[in-house]
């Protein structure tokens, strides 16, 4: 009897508790909104209200020379109202397509590639490049070369094409993605962009430092990585030093990301700082440096069926012991889509059936009684990340006090 009460106590602890919970009312706000003017769809919302709280903390945090960074923030009205919020007109561009995109729509844009494009991407915006906007490459456009082959690649396309090409150099700082690992390597690319001026100009240096507070504290703690990639940006630095021909007032030193935009703000090096993601915070962005920023984009997706309990194909005879035993499964809602790199948010509780599978087309998703969704309810979630997720919904839904104020379109993927 004591072994038999003991399995009992044993059962009765590893039995899944009722996580479900109804919409908090700033979702039941949303659930209303869209059903009265949404498109019925999944959709990506951005909180205006959230994201001016996001700008402010950035701010906060940076003074001046904040360059955005467009892939974590890919819609020009989206990219346009944090500009004017932010006060700059920096870019930090990863996509040929949004180069072109950003050239039409932003002219007034200072932009700066955030990852060495293979050359052909160049030749394509120069070959679709009207100027017609007034956007002036040659001034106001930085490409990056991680490599001495890359360098001539360049060198010969502005050649051909009889333009100036701006050059800024990718370099190592820690984070071991490529770049220029040690300092001297700098020398001879320095040396061929001064050597011709009519095709190349020397515009600066990047060096991007994520890993600083994702390197396991049990082997260095964020501060002293960071220390450690400073000192490493500041020797090539030294190298420019020995060139008074470069002006260095006039050079762009980017750096940070938004991980670890609270520790530049002690002091770097750099003198363009680049974030992009912060201003949404995605999940993978829940990190101690960015504590003072709130969530704000959401994925809403309609109800389109409403099952009682978990019925999985050829085990129907299980179907009662499956909300028995878990009762965050006496709900089966198949949702319109599925299979997004995101959390369920709201209603609490909500959760994937890997027994079922997944899908991009119907996602089956269970909860308990206690969600209370209906049909054409929508079903929250929050992205790990915006540079891809934002671009699976075409135009984004801009949010103000739970209420649909805009529609922005995202950036052309073709152009």
């Amino acid at each position: 009897m004591i072994i038999a009460g003991a399995g009992l106590a044993s059962a009765i602890a590893i039995k899944p508790r009722d996580e479900g919970e109804g919409y908090s009312d700033y979702f039941r706000g949303l659930n209303d909104e869209l059903k009265a003017n949404g498109a019925l769809k999944p959709s990506m919302l951005v909180d205006l209200n959230r994201l001016n709280h996001n700008i402010e903390a950035l701010k906060a945090t940076l003074v001046e020379n904040y360059r955005v960074v467009v892939k974590s923030l890919p819609s020009p009205g989206l990219l346009s109202y944090i500009m004017e919020k932010a006060g700059t007109n920096r870019l930090m561009v990863f996509h040929q397509p949004f180069v072109s995109h950003i050239a039409e729509t932003f002219p007034q844009s200072d932009m700066l590639i955030g990852k060495p494009l293979p050359v052909r991407s160049a030749k394509i915006f120069y070959e679709r490049f009207s100027g017609a906007s007034g956007f002036d490459p040659s001034v106001q456009l930085q490409w990056l070369i991680d490599t001495k082959e890359r360098l001539d690649e360049y060198q010969t396309l502005a050649a051909k094409l009889g333009t100036k090409m701006r050059i800024n150099v990718e370099i190592d700082v820690g984070l071991h993605r490529g770049g220029l690992q040690n300092p001297t390597d700098l020398i001879p690319l320095v040396d061929q962009i001064l050597a011709d001026p009519e095709h190349l100009e020397f515009a600066g240096l990047m060096g991007y430092d994520p890993h600083v507070v994702k390197v396991p504290r049990i082997i260095k703690s964020p501060q002293k990585a960071y220390e450690q990639s400073q000192f490493l940006y500041q020797g090539f630095l030294d190298i420019l030093d020995k060139y008074p021909r470069i002006d260095h007032s006039t050079l762009c030193l980017n750096g940070a990301g938004s991980p670890t935009l609270n520790l530049h703000k002690q002091g770097t090096v750099a003198n363009d700082i680049s974030a992009g993601s912060c201003l949404v915070k995605p999940t993978d962005f829940d990190i101690p440096t960015l504590e003072k920023f709130m969530p704000a984009a959401f994925i809403a997706t309609p109800v389109l069926k409403k099952l009682d309990g978990t019925n999985l194909p050829s085990a129907e005879a299980l179907k009662g012991i499956f909300s028995l035993w878990d009762p965050n499964r006496q709900q089966t809602y198949f949702i319109y889509g599925g299979k997004w790199m995101a959390n369920y948010e709201s209603p609490a509780g909500l959760r994937d059936n890997s027994l079922y599978g997944y899908s991009t087309n119907q996602q089956m998703v269970n909860g308990s009684f206690r969600t209370a969704l209906e049909v054409n309810d929508h079903i929250f979630l929050r992205p790990h990340q915006s540079e891809f997720v934002f671009l699976q919904f075409g135009d984004l839904l801009a949010i103000r006090d739970e209420k649909v104020v805009d529609h922005w379109p995202i950036l052309k993927q073709n152009t």
